[in-house]
């Protein structure tokens, strides 16, 4: 499970779980989910232009419908489970993780803003973090925050996409603690953008390099 967390709302996360589960998918015959744990703006579904599939309150996967797959690359999203519905999350992320595993599924976990609990319980049960922030300093600073957090709780940080830029600000590596950073250039509608795209097709690659 990669958990895609950042400081800031607004700064691309979810856009990032979206594109990166397409590049994924597209990579790989095996399951590719998604899971919004963003409690404050649950908008995964949306931004990703499906149905929810499960509530992640189940922790359950069936077989993907493709009413609520990504682009029909066999990505499912799971909505996220609520403090309302279930106030226990993270025995509730542990078991959609061991539920996924055993699927043996790709999982994205598109994360809260800040460096709070409600972010800080998918990064401690995911087994790597990618961070995103724009290239803006107080961005670039409140992400920082959350790079601590996945440092303190023992989440690798696998890497970092810095958005609506076309470079990478000096000093970006050392503050986040990564050295495998992308730039993704800013575009109206940037899933809707082949540049973009490009950027985001070379993540999982990227992302590889991290394990080996």
């Amino acid at each position: 499970m990669i958990a895609i967390a950042g400081g800031k709302g607004g700064c691309g996360k979810t856009t990032t779980t979206v594109a990166l589960a397409r590049s994924v998918a597209s990579r790989t015959s095996r399951p590719v989910v998604g899971i919004d744990a963003d409690w404050d703006m649950p908008d995964l579904h949306s931004l990703a232009r499906v149905a929810p599939s499960l509530s992640a309150t189940t922790g359950s996967v069936t077989a993907p419908n493709p009413a609520t797959q990504i682009d029909k690359r066999g990505v499912t999203v799971l909505e996220a489970p609520t403090e309302r519905d279930h106030p226990r999350p993270r025995p509730t992320f542990e078991r959609i993780g061991r539920t996924l595993r055993d699927a043996t599924a790709r999982t994205l976990i598109d994360c809260s803003a800040g460096a709070g609990r409600d972010a800080a319980v998918p990064i401690d049960v995911a087994t790597g973090v990618v961070l995103v922030s724009t290239g803006e300093p107080a961005s670039l600073r409140d992400t920082a925050k959350t790079a601590a957090m996945a440092r303190e709780v023992g989440t690798p940080i696998l890497g970092a996409v810095l958005t609506r830029t076309d470079s990478v600000p000096k000093g970006t590596a050392s503050l986040l603690g990564t050295e495998r950073i992308v730039a993704v250039p800013d575009a109206r509608r940037p899933l809707d953008s082949p540049a973009v795209r490009r950027v985001y097709d070379r993540l999982p690659a990227l992302l590889d390099s991290q394990k080996r």
